[in-house]
């Protein structure tokens, strides 16, 4: 779907509209409400979803003349940290289909899309899809005629015709997300949600709570009941980015949530039903840590039933000259772009550790340096300058860490309107906890 994401709050609005994206839908950002009726005025959306308090043109005033004035048939999706019954209620009334309260995970939105599609499905039968068809859409989006590319496409048809589970294995940055997300696409569970957890980012303690949701006072800080991944992702993808990660403690739980497709919320005891279809990645060798001890081997085998091995880009460099054309268009938009073969001679050379995304980074990188003009000379020096880096100074990494943390609280207290306990349940922390850190960065 075509989907508009207005928020004056920046960085809610790159990762809402950045995860949206990876859903597969073509989304289109706006930092306030006077840019979003711009855009609604340039082209049709199939959803829109913006923020109540925005500069320029609030987003109740936006609903108003979307709807009273008829600028767009999409659905509206509300989202603030302003939320009120009253609110709530009036923005039902002119014809919003529904409203999340800040803080919220991205996640949220998807079950909200799903119903969206799957309603519109139901009025408006697509035609069948044909195998050519499909396999176009494949070929669009996995880019590449190496061999071992089109081994990947055949494999990815052959999981989107199936419903069992998708083991993908490669190293970090070879497109494992991408082809998770391509899987879904062209899966019968297409009109469903496609939802992501990234296993290397919650700590132990909290991973139980993001897949499975939990209970109102089910642990300090659990003020209201919240849907789990499971939840989110019923009836279609649920997709576990580095399940190797996964600690041993919790893969009993999660073997019979798979096994079962039941499972309970955290602080809670009633079953709920799991139909979703698991997609799992690993970037490392899952026999290794069974032989290790620590990863069960049950779970393995529950998980590697459809196995997708992608290969990194050093053993596909011949596909590189399609990439670079793939990943400039991405970069560069409609803006003019410089490229001999001399600059292409540079990139086939290298042997890209960091995979696709290193070579995304870097043309990121030297488009703007070389303001569109990128040589053999730029590339070779930004080549040069990364793999002679000296290691950074002592204590360097604590201080980046800081930064970071410093960061994370105060975009959580903004998100919440200042609300110190709101925001440390959207962190997962105690407030006493998030009190502290706030007076350790003096943020207050």
């Amino acid at each position: 779907m075509r989907i508009l994401v207005a928020d004056d709050e920046k960085i809610k609005r790159i990762t809402l509209a950045n995860d949206l994206a990876a859903q597969g839908h073509d989304v289109v950002a706006a930092a306030d409400g006077a840019e979003a009726l711009a855009l609604l005025e340039s082209g049709p959306f199939d959803v829109l979803v913006f923020d109540l308090r925005m500069p320029k043109l609030d987003g109740l005033e936006l609903l108003k003349r979307i709807k009273l004035e008829r600028l767009s048939d999409a659905e509206v999706i509300l989202m603030t940290a302003y939320g009120s019954i009253p609110l709530a209620v009036e923005a039902g009334k002119l014809g919003a289909f529904d409203f999340l309260t800040k803080p919220f995970r991205n996640e949220d939105v998807f079950p909200l899309l799903a119903r969206i599609e799957t309603a519109r499905n139901a009025t408006t039968l697509p035609e069948p899809e044909s195998v050519e068809d499909a396999q176009g859409r494949i070929e669009h989006a996995v880019i590449g005629n190496s061999p071992a590319i089109r081994r990947v496409r055949r494999m990815i048809q052959i999981c989107a015709r199936s419903d069992a589970n998708v083991l993908l294995c490669g190293e970090t940055g070879v497109g494992k997300d991408l082809i998770a997300a391509v899987i879904h696409r062209n899966s019968h569970r297409r009109t469903f949600p496609f939802v992501k957890v990234g296993c290397t980012l919650f700590p132990s303690q909290l991973i139980e709570s993001e897949l499975y949701g939990h209970e109102k006072g089910s642990f300090t800080g659990a003020e209201q009941r919240r849907a789990g991944r499971f939840e989110l992702a019923q009836d279609g993808t649920l997709y576990l980015d580095d399940a190797d990660d996964i600690p041993l403690e919790h893969q009993a739980k999660l073997l019979r949530a798979i096994e079962e497709k039941v499972f309970e919320r955290v602080g809670g005891v009633a079953p709920l039903r799991a139909n979703v279809r698991i997609i799992a990645s690993t970037k490392r060798n899952l026999l290794q840590k069974i032989a290790a001890g620590t990863f069960r081997q049950d779970l393995y085998y529950r998980l590697d039933v459809l196995r997708m091995n992608i290969p990194p880009l050093r053993d596909r460099s011949e596909d590189i000259p399609l990439l670079v054309e793939h990943l400039l268009r991405r970069i560069a938009k409609d803006r003019p772009v410089q490229l001999g073969p001399a600059a292409l001679e540079v990139l086939q050379q290298h042997d890209w550790p960091g995979n696709v995304r290193e070579l995304l980074h870097l043309l990121q990188r030297v488009y703007l340096i070389g303001s569109g003009a990128i040589t053999a000379d730029l590339l070779q020096a930004e080549l040069s300058d990364v793999l002679q880096k000296p290691p950074p100074p002592q204590g360097a990494f604590q201080d980046a860490i800081g930064r970071a943390e410093r960061e994370l609280l105060s975009s959580a207290l903004h998100a919440a309107d200042g609300n110190k306990t709101a925001a440390a349940a959207a962190l997962g922390m105690k407030p006493s906890t998030f009190r502290d850190k706030l007076a350790k960065y003096g943020l207050h």
